[in-house]
């Protein structure tokens, strides 16, 4: 928490954004973020800060009261000698335990899901953004393009005219 006593985004403590899920936003509604710890073995947080993740298929699902990762791609270390590294393993994350038990309580009552939006490093940190989400049906994806589409062509339109 930062002095005035709301929570910090990523960006305002100078963090280094590595990766975004853009599907995330796409696929889903989000309602709420949080940040979570991430518990990565040495040669993992290497690739990471190398930028050899891709959180595309990643979920996160509550077991018990602990957080999982599961699905995250992070690319083997080049100079990593371990031949059974599993590159999807699953990934436990660090939250408080009040945050877990609202997060597992929203997700198993009101059919919300977890998904991983962004992972960012802070003060030398893996953290990643979970984001408490809705599904979006076939219809409301349009809709997202359309208005998409509609704010790139508003934009042209702009800079056309100031020429």
């Amino acid at each position: 928490m930062n002095p005035k006593g709301t929570k910090a985004t990523p960006a305002s403590e100078g963090s280094k954004v590595l990766v975004q899920n853009k599907k995330a936003r796409f696929n889903y509604n989000v309602v709420e973020t949080f940040e979570a710890g991430i518990v990565l073995t040495g040669a993992e947080i290497k690739s990471v800060r190398l930028g050899g993740v891709s959180l595309n298929e990643a979920y996160i699902v509550p077991d018990k009261n602990e957080l999982f990762l599961i699905n995250a791609h992070i690319k083997p270390y080049q100079f990593d000698t371990d031949p059974k590294y599993n590159p999807t393993r699953r990934r436990k994350l660090l939250m408080h335990r009040q945050e877990i038990d609202k997060l597992r309580g929203r997700v198993e009552a009101k059919g919300f899901t977890l998904v991983p939006t962004k992972l960012y490093l802070k003060r030398g940190l893996a953290k990643i953004e979970v984001a408490l989400a809705k599904g979006k049906a076939a219809p409301d994806k349009r809709t997202t393009i359309k208005d998409r589409e509609g704010k790139r062509e508003a934009e042209r339109a702009m800079k056309e005219s100031k020429r």
